[in-house]
């Protein structure tokens, strides 16, 4: 099965960006190349520009607090794990705790960092990091894996507060969507989304064997889902064929 997520709201957005940015940087830091380093520091770039929104801090503020409020309310519910709910409260109040310690914009100590922001000026120039323009950065790629590491390390743990919140946060949106099992009739799907409730975020899962990727639209009112499939020119083309797939909602 192959999962899909797509977001219902511009704030999911970011935060599954940063997700992705994320887990890919810490992917690539974990190894010890050169090469996998250089665009460890290329994610580690894209995950600051897109923390860069001047509302984002507040944002993932507010949902802390908000999730934080909404599972305290549950505190003595015989119907609930006491132990399981204490244990998410605590993690969101770390998490309330660590963001309410970041100062200043997220990775403000590294946009300090005038060696840092030297070789981010120049990574998205086609070969702008060659060793005649930066030196010192072909320098630092000739140092040992261990000790690239840890100075990756020290730059990611100035954004760990909030990728943590991030992570935290969309785990606890993906586990409150329960997975149905749902027919695509000749290759589309359309449903409308029940009032008064606000979903955040579709997930869809699809078997790998049917060959065919969705194609995603959606907004607060309603979501539409259609099939394509790769033809042998090389072109998307809407698959005909009913095609089953489990579909779960998010809020």
């Amino acid at each position: 099965m192959i999962l899909y997520e797509y977001p219902l709201h511009e704030r999911i957005r970011t935060y599954l960006r940063l997700e992705h940015l994320a887990l890919r940087l810490h992917q690539l830091a974990a190894r010890m190349d050169a090469l996998d380093h250089h665009f460890a520091l290329v994610s580690l770039f894209e995950l600051m520009d897109v923390a860069a929104r001047p509302d984002l801090k507040s944002d993932l503020f507010k949902d802390l607090e908000r999730q934080k409020h909404q599972l305290e309310g549950y505190r003595g519910n015989p119907a609930i794990a006491e132990a399981a709910l204490e244990q998410v409260i605590a993690e969101l109040a770390s998490a309330l705790e660590a963001m309410n310690n970041l100062t200043g914009k997220a990775g403000q100590s590294l946009l300090e960092n005038d060696w840092l922001m030297s070789i981010r000026s120049r990574i998205s120039i086609p070969g702008g990091t060659c060793e005649f323009d930066l030196p010192a950065y072909y320098a630092w790629q000739h140092k040992t894996g261990v000790h690239r590491q840890s100075e990756l390390a020290q730059w990611v743990s100035t954004l760990t507060p909030l990728t943590q919140a991030v992570h935290l946060l969309l785990r606890l949106l993906r586990d409150s969507g329960a997975p149905q099992k749902v027919m695509a009739t000749a290759g589309q799907f359309q449903q409308n989304l029940p009032q008064g409730r606000t979903f955040l975020l579709l997930r869809l899962a699809l078997d790998q064997q049917l060959d065919v990727t969705p194609e995603i639209s959606g907004n607060r009112l309603l979501v539409s889902i259609r099939m394509l499939r790769l033809g042998d020119d090389h072109r998307p083309h809407a698959a005909a064929e009913d095609i089953p797939f489990e579909l779960a909602l998010c809020a």
